[in-house]
């Protein structure tokens, strides 16, 4: 999965918001704790300075009462309880001074305010304290995360279609139509799942379709070549003749042609890839095109083995040599092969467009005999499912038509 996935940046969103609730829960806990340590620090200060004043009578009882009044501060009246506490509690903060001292204590998540003069002691134990404030921001913030921990996971349970969505998106685009991405749910992503399945689907039953009415329609006219054909054969040896049996091998080898096209582009892969001499197949693509030895001229840099489908390749060679002459000045066309490039050169006028013009089927000119019809179109097709490039180049007032990328074996 790439990096730029969307589930990516949806787990580094939900990691930066769970990154900045911590901090935000880290920052306002060290607050929360300042602030309210300063409270205390002066609301103990207050009732200290007012106890060791009254207790070295600098103060009156009503004074006391006016200084501290609003303090819950509860006296522990407990001898034993109070050397108990004074004993094992810990010691916060404690000052000094002239007329006596006092110490911030903490004993089992309390907190106790002693005071000590020349005359008496206190103990006074802090009714007001919150020993749980600091818990309950911890469990609030700990809501939140959880329910940014489950808004995520939910998120990612919602978009997890989308990932097999993708898996039979990318096998749809090598060629499989064997593909089911149905799904129940009725969200957006479901709803555009289920209608990318109904789309194959359609596309299968038209596929479907095609595939039968082009089997058909060879298969019914093989019926009157062939007749046709023995018929040619019974009659006296003529020129009529040969020129019936020329047509009918000329129908038979365009019935085949469209065989192949109809392989190539319906998606299926090349099954009968095998290793076979460049030699052996350019003798058959001549063979095939019809045309006498004396008007090809090839020439061959070393023995070379092509890994390819023999039927398919020997076509594709078939209707290069075959437009080539056509199209040539002189009726004839070379044929050059090293170990990475077969080159088809002709003496002929430039094309008047890119090649990829020429490269749709029927394609039409206004002048119908300069037109490539189906040849360049498998040609382009038979070498694109072969992984090679077919490139064309003008040169000198010769016209390249090349197989490029050219994979030797050994």
């Amino acid at each position: 999965m790439s990096k730029s996935s969307i589930f990516y940046s949806i787990t580094f969103i939900f990691f930066i918001s769970l990154t900045s609730i911590s901090l935000a829960l880290l920052f306002l806990l060290q607050y929360d704790k300042q602030n309210y340590t300063e409270k205390l620090n002066t609301k103990y200060s207050i009732i200290a300075r007012a106890t060791l004043y009254h207790l070295n009578n600098f103060i009156t009882d009503e004074e006391l009462k006016k200084q501290v009044q609003g303090y819950k501060m509860r006296e522990v009246s407990d001898r034993g309880v109070k050397e108990y506490i004074i004993k094992n509690a810990e010691i916060i903060q404690k000052i000094s001074d002239k007329i006596g001292a006092s110490a911030i204590l903490r004993y089992e998540k309390n907190h106790y305010l002693s005071i000590e003069a020349k005359s008496a002691s206190l103990l006074l134990k802090d009714d007001d304290f919150q020993p749980y404030r600091y818990d309950v921001i911890k469990i609030i913030f700990g809501i939140v995360i959880l329910i940014v921990i489950i808004a995520y996971l939910l998120t990612i349970r919602k978009l997890k279609p989308l990932r097999k969505l993708k898996r039979q998106m990318d096998k749809f685009a090598k060629g499989d139509l064997e593909i089911n991405c149905k799904s129940d749910g009725e969200d957006e992503i479901s709803e555009v799942s289920n209608s990318f399945h109904n789309a194959v689907e359609q596309i299968k039953k038209l596929n479907k379709s095609r595939h039968l009415f082009l089997r058909n329609v060879m298969h019914e006219l093989k019926t009157p070549i062939t007749k046709g054909r023995i018929s040619a054969e019974m009659l006296e040896d003529s020129k009529q003749k040969e020129r019936l049996i020329g047509t009918f091998e000329k129908m038979e080898m365009l019935i085949n042609e469209f065989a192949s096209i109809e392989q190539i582009t319906s998606g299926e892969d090349i099954k009968n890839v095998k290793p076979y001499r460049l030699v052996d197949m350019l003798d058959e693509a001549i063979d095939l095109a019809m045309i006498p030895p004396s008007q090809v001229e090839v020439v061959i840099e070393e023995e070379l083995i092509l890994n390819v489908d023999f039927r398919l390749f020997t076509t594709a060679m078939k209707n290069i040599i075959d437009n080539g002459i056509k199209y040539s000045i002189d009726q004839k066309i070379k044929i050059v092969a090293t170990k990475n490039k077969i080159s088809f050169i002709s003496q002929a006028k430039p094309l008047k467009y890119e090649l990829k013009h020429y490269l749709e089927p029927f394609v039409q000119e206004k002048n119908s005999h300069e037109s490539f019809g189906l040849g360049l179109y498998i040609v382009d097709s038979i070498v694109k499912a072969h992984q090679l490039e077919f490139t064309y180049e003008h040169i000198n007032s010769y016209n390249y038509f090349n197989f490029e990328k050219i994979e030797i074996l050994k």
